[in-house]
């Protein structure tokens, strides 16, 4: 960077910080975050965040009890982690939270999803209903509740959008689709003492 140039940008970034310090440092801080945003973990992350603002604003404490991040025995000597459960006397709903951009392709019975991101840019994941039923019966079996008790949701937040929406079933759904959903079920199912 030649001289006079880097001395316009010192002066330009000193005024700057003198109007407004805390403009400055959003910006330094956004540049240096951004990059996180993109791994997949912290994705990940921010999807579920995102649904728990959304069960703190939408879905009412004196009716719903939502535990978030659960780890329960799979049956098998291991374990599986489900984003949130919501417990309520309509059921017990399994939620799993998948943040993606782009469009997404996949059936009720595929065995993989693909999402894909411009033109040149496809990425195989594995069924996301596969997955949740698994997180179902584990919960079922480790509950002892019966099949009509939990109900499995899928929730994509992120930019994407479902591209094959009539290969899949109703509790497939976006962050808003996903409280209605559960609000959706008024049948009686447990008794308060077992909620």
């Amino acid at each position: 960077m030649d001289q006079p140039l880097a001395g316009a940008l010192r002066e330009a970034l000193g005024k700057a910080w003198s109007q407004n310090p805390l403009l400055i440092i959003f910006v330094v801080l956004v540049l240096i975050l951004a990059p996180l945003f993109r791994l997949p973990v912290v994705k990940g992350w921010l999807g579920e965040v995102l649904m728990r603002i959304g069960f703190i604003l939408f879905l009412p404490k004196d009716t719903y009890r939502v535990i978030n991040n659960v780890t329960i025995p799979d049956g098998r000597g291991g374990t599986t982690q489900i984003d949130h459960v919501v417990v309520s006397q309509y059921g017990v709903f399994v939620v799993e939270t998948k943040h993606y951009k782009g469009w997404i392709f996949g059936g009720e019975h595929d065995r993989q999803w693909t999402q894909k991101i411009h033109a040149n840019h496809s990425q195989m994941f594995q069924n996301p209903l596969r997955q949740n039923y698994k997180h179902t019966e584990c919960l079922r079996e480790l509950l002892g509740l019966g099949e009509d008790q939990i109900k499995s949701v899928v929730v994509f937040t992120g930019e994407c959008k479902l591209k094959t929406r009539d290969k899949l079933p109703a509790h497939v759904t976006y962050p808003g689709g996903c409280v209605r959903r559960i609000k959706s079920h008024r049948k009686v199912l447990l008794d308060q003492e077992t909620v």
